[in-house]
C-alpha cells in the first residue's frame, strides 16, 4: 500500500525522497514475505514442505540477511541524503538529486544481495531421508575457522552496528544545524509576521526523518544490547527447546522487534503526512467508489 501511494508521488514530497521511501518500503516488505512468511510461519506450521530441505532453508537465510541489510541500509541512505540536503548546501545540489538516488539504492541493494551470499555455505543438512537433504545446520567449521569468525562479526558490525551509530550522529547534526538556523532566520524575519515557507516545507521531511530514524532505533536497541550482553558475559545464544526460558523469551522479543521495524513506516507516513493519509484514504475507498458508480450507472439505464 504505501509503494503503490508514494510511486503515485501526490504526497507533496520531492522526487528524491520518494524514491528513498518507495525503496524502503519495497524492503520492508520483501522483509516480511522472506523473514517472517517464509522463514518464520512457513518454518513453524509446515515443516515438511520443500522450503525445509537444506538448499531451500540456505537459500532463505540468504535472502532474510539481504532484505534485512537492505531496509537498514536504506534508511542510513536517506537519512545521509536529508544530512547533506538540510546541512552541507554545497553538496545539496549535486547529491539530492534523482539520479543520484537511484544510484544509491541500486549500489545498497546489489552489495547488501552479495555480502550475504557467503552465509549459503556456512549450512549442512541435519541428515538425509531418501536422497533429499532436510533442514539447516549450521558447520562446526562455522565456529572454528577465524575466516568465519570474521565474517561474522563483519556482519554484526555492518548491520546494525554502524549504520545504529550513523543514525544517531546524522541525526544529532541535523538537530544541531536546525537549531542554529531556526535562530538566524528568526533573527531575519523578526520585523514580518508571515510564515516561512522554507521552513514549513523544510519541516515536512525533517518530522519524516526523525519519525523513522527514531523507529528505527528504538526497535533495533534491544538487538544491539542483547548481542553485546552475549559478547561481553560470554554467554551463548539459546537453543534450547524450554519456551518459557526468560532467555528465550528476551532472544525473541529482539527478533520480534528487530521484524517490526520493517512494519512500522506505513504508519508512521501515516501520522506525519497529511497528503499520505489523503492518499491512503482515497485508495481504500477506490474500491467502493466504482462499486457505487456501476450501480448508479446501472440503475440510470
Amino acid at each position: 500500500m504505501a509503494t503503490i501511494i508514494l510511486s503515485r508521488e501526490r504526497c507533496g514530497l520531492s522526487r528524491c525522497i520518494t524514491y528513498y521511501l518507495v525503496a524502503i518500503a519495497v524492503a520492508d516488505f520483501l522483509v516480511i514475505i522472506t523473514a517472517v512468511i517464509l522463514n518464520r510461519i512457513a518454518g513453524i506450521y509446515f515443516r515438511d514442505s520443500i522450503l525445509s530441505t537444506m538448499p531451500s532453508c540456505a537459500l532463505s537465510t540468504v535472502l532474510v540477511y539481504a532484505t534485512r541489510d537492505g531496509s537498514v541500509w536504506l534508511t542510513v541512505a536517506f537519512t545521509v541524503d536529508r544530512f547533506v540536503a538540510i546541512s552541507c548546501q554545497i553538496l545539496k545540489t549535486r547529491y539530492c538529486t534523482e539520479k543520484t538516488a537511484s544510484l544509491v539504492i541500486g549500489i545498497v541493494c546489489a552489495l547488501s544481495c552479495v555480502k550475504n551470499i557467503p552465509f549459503y555455505f556456512i549450512y549442512q543438512p541435519l541428515y538425509v531421508l531418501d536422497g533429499v537433504p532436510w533442514f539447516c545446520d549450521i558447520k562446526f567449521s562455522y565456529y572454528n575457522w577465524p575466516v568465519w569468525q570474521a565474517y561474522d562479526w563483519l556482519d554484526r558490525i555492518l548491520t546494525p552496528f554502524v549504520p545504529f551509530l550513523l543514525i544517531l550522529l546524522l541525526n544529532a547534526l541535523i538537530v544541531r544545524h536546525i537549531l542554529v538556523a531556526s535562530r538566524a532566520r528568526k533573527r531575519l524575519r523578526a520585523s514580518e509576521n508571515r510564515q516561512d515557507p522554507e521552513m514549513v516545507n523544510r519541516k515536512k521531511s525533517i518530522v519524516l526523518l526523525f519519525a523513522i530514524s527514531l523507529s528505527f532505533l528504538l526497535l533495533w536497541v534491544t538487538y544491539v544490547g542483547h548481542f553485546l550482553y552475549v559478547q561481553i558475559t560470554g554467554e551463548a545464544y539459546f537453543s534450547g527447546l524450554d519456551f518459557n526460558d526468560p532467555q528465550y523469551i528476551l532472544q525473541e522479543t529482539t527478533n520480534m522487534l528487530q521484524l517490526l521495524s520493517s512494519c512500522t513506516n506505513i504508519f508512521i507516513y501515516a501520522v506525519t503526512q497529511t497528503k499520505f493519509r489523503e492518499e491512503l484514504k482515497n485508495t481504500l475507498l477506490q474500491p467502493f467508489n466504482t462499486i457505487v458508480v456501476c450501480f448508479t450507472t446501472m440503475k440510470e439505464q
